[in-house]
């Protein structure tokens, strides 16, 4: 379905899309915090997390507006540099999933906070290959962790979240290390931001926006960390 949105469409498609379609809009919950986090070191002044949860759009878009991070930038993680490309990754058969590398301050947002929004409002934890409309293991709900006390802290809050019954179900989320992370083609940078209008935008990925300023208001901030912004600076 996002194949289809991201192509060239005739303009009485899209508004037949944005009028027929039904929203597959995750419902967002602020779920506890983890009882685990990592310790920021003193003089740590930067520091990466790589999530999947469904298409990198979305997922991107939230985490551009937390407080404390830097970049989000969209890519692939999970598969082989050759097949890191959008085409192939939506075959589903790469190993891949569509997955935002994010680059935050710890001394302002810690990676429990991250993984605590993650879980809330960036993505359903629940769907097993899934999110929304759209379906397969690129859309898979993995953190790639990347080192041991990632993988732990991520490990124990998934537990932690599961002991609770938080969602009333099993957490579909797997935690994967050693994957590397390959940015996404330019177009489908800072896609949120640029094509507010777009039907699977507006239906799928805008709610999120406002989940995350609604949901956690002292980690949300109006003005986006583009990828853009980044490079021209």
């Amino acid at each position: 379905m996002k194949s289809f949105a991201i192509a060239a469409g005739a303009l009485a498609v899209a508004a037949f899309a944005w009028h027929a379609a039904p929203s597959f809009a995750e419902t967002a919950r602020r779920v506890p915090a983890p009882a685990a986090d990592l310790a920021a070191s003193a003089d740590a002044t930067t520091a990466t997390a790589v999530f999947a949860g469904g298409c990198f759009w979305g997922v991107q878009g939230v985490f551009q507006r937390v407080e404390g991070v830097s970049n989000a930038l969209s890519g692939y993680a999970g598969g082989e540099a050759r097949t890191a490309r959008y085409n192939e990754v939506g075959s589903g058969r790469t190993g891949h999933a569509e997955a935002v590398r994010i680059s935050y301050d710890p001394r302002k947002v810690s990676y429990g906070k991250l993984l605590q929004i993650y879980f809330s409002v960036a993505h359903d934890p629940t769907e097993l290959n899934r999110q929304g409309p759209d379906t397969g293991p690129q859309y898979r709900s993995t953190v790639f962790a990347e080192n041991a006390e990632q993988a732990r802290i991520a490990n124990a809050y998934i537990a932690q979240l599961n002991q609770a019954r938080t969602f009333g179900k099993p957490l579909a989320t797997t935690v994967e290390m050693a994957k590397s992370f390959y940015a996404a083609e330019d177009y489908h940078q800072d896609y949120l931001t640029l094509h507010p209008n777009q039907p699977y935008i507006a239906i799928n990925d805008l709610p999120k926006i406002d989940d995350l300023k609604k949901l956690f208001p002292e980690s949300y901030k109006a003005t986006p960390s583009l990828v853009r912004a980044a490079k021209a600076s």
